[in-house]
């Protein structure tokens, strides 16, 4: 019996395993390393100091005095991890510490090469991204297990909230993504009870997500972002900032861009995007798949493989089953009014903010970097962006039958 049980065709299950995706925190990066080998210190040296570093506008200077290291000591993923996060942090920091009107426009090599070597390694840009901000820029602090962050920048309370939302914002929609991976299997086994149930966990975790995002307003003060924290999100792609991009020394003659941080870069919503069937204009699509090259690879290659999944809207359709029709639309309801309030925070975060600055004659806050004035840290025209991923959203409800 057993040699005939082989014979029979088995479709292989989709598994977060298979993506370095854990079941406890999701794509954050569980259990990150708050050390580097003593070959690194320093990096790390820099990096634990890095907010008085930029602050006392002595960054370059201590970054130009940096030993040449290479990545040939750092043992394991999670190691490799922490130095593309600290490496990334003190070049935000080297470029930017005097503000969008006096970029540094070539990396040093003893920044730019393991940088760069480490950013091959791991298949990641040589620039900040979500994965690094926010994935691996976590920990948790005994015995309370209150969550805190590892490095930071200028903007104090604010940053740290903002980063730390967004780390329970990614905590949030663990359960979403085990529910995306149970109803992927409930099609392959054609389980209608088992997706149902998939379904409505989605809409639950959705609806959660939206919850945490408000958290923002509690810890995260619109100026300071504004002023303070954004510049150091910046890209130098479609930044006028730095229209041609940076040189990273030792590594190309030509300078190379890359985009500023973005919400656009978690994969949590184009999972979601990917299993609900939901389609985006040609200008907003190619930027999201731009992102896609900016997550960790195992994290891009579960979106594919989600992708090319069975047709979650083909099987609803096709299977006239009305209680499933309405959990898909209660699904993508919940993606949308997730994606309205992501408007409303960004107006209060930029586009409010940037009215409040203009208006402003004296401050204790730095002037505001105006390049980037309507555009989002990745470079976008971000509310004209947010709504059309928004609406696009919407049309995907599929009319009520009957």
């Amino acid at each position: 019996m057993e040699l005939q049980s082989q014979d029979l065709k088995t479709t292989p299950s989709l598994s977060l395993g298979r993506f370095h995706i854990s079941e406890d925190c999701g794509f954050l990066l569980p259990n990150s390393l708050k050390e580097l080998p003593d070959h690194y210190r320093p990096w790390m040296e820099i990096a634990n100091e890095l907010p008085h570093f930029i602050e006392s506008h002595q960054l370059r200077a201590q970054v130009n005095k940096m030993p040449l290291l290479n990545c040939q000591f750092l043992k394991g993923y999670r190691e490799q991890r922490l130095a593309h996060l600290v490496l990334s942090l003190i070049t935000m920091g080297y470029v930017w510490q005097e503000g969008e009107t006096q970029p540094e426009e070539v990396l040093p090599r003893n920044l730019a090469l393991p940088f760069v070597e480490i950013s091959r390694t791991l298949g990641l840009p040589p620039i900040l991204v979500h994965s690094d901000l926010v994935l691996t820029n976590w920990t948790v602090r005994n015995p309370e297990k209150n969550l805190d962050i590892l490095f930071s920048f200028p903007g104090g309370e604010s940053l740290r909230g903002f980063i730390l939302v967004t780390v329970l914002v990614e905590k949030a929609a663990v359960p979403g993504i085990k529910a995306v991976v149970q109803a992927v299997n409930a099609i392959l086994q054609t389980s209608q009870d088992s997706l149902l149930q998939a379904l409505q966990q989605l809409r639950l975790s959705i609806q959660d997500i939206t919850r945490t995002l408000g958290l923002m307003h509690d810890y995260v003060d619109p100026d300071v972002f504004y002023a303070v924290i954004r510049i150091f999100l910046s890209g130098w792609k479609d930044n006028p900032a730095l229209p041609v991009g940076l040189i990273y020394e030792g590594v190309s003659t030509e300078p190379l861009k890359y985009s500023g941080g973005s919400a656009a870069q978690s994969t949590v919503l184009h999972a979601f995007d990917e299993f609900l069937g939901i389609h985006h204009s040609k200008e907003s699509g190619d930027f999201l798949l731009k992102m896609r090259d900016y997550m960790p690879p195992s994290h891009k290659a579960f979106i594919e493989e989600i992708q090319s999944a069975p047709s979650l809207r083909g099987h609803v359709l096709s299977s006239g089953n009305g209680p499933l029709l309405t959990a898909y639309n209660q699904c993508v309801e919940a993606l949308a009014g997730l994606r309205s309030y992501h408007i409303t925070m960004v107006t209060k975060y930029l586009i409010t903010a940037a009215a409040k600055a203009k208006s402003r004659k004296t401050s204790h806050l730095p002037e505001p970097p105006q390049a980037l004035e309507d555009r989002g840290t990745g470079g976008t025209a971000v509310l004209s962006f947010l709504k059309s991923v928004r609406n696009k959203t919407l049309e995907a409800i599929l009319p009520q039958s009957g």
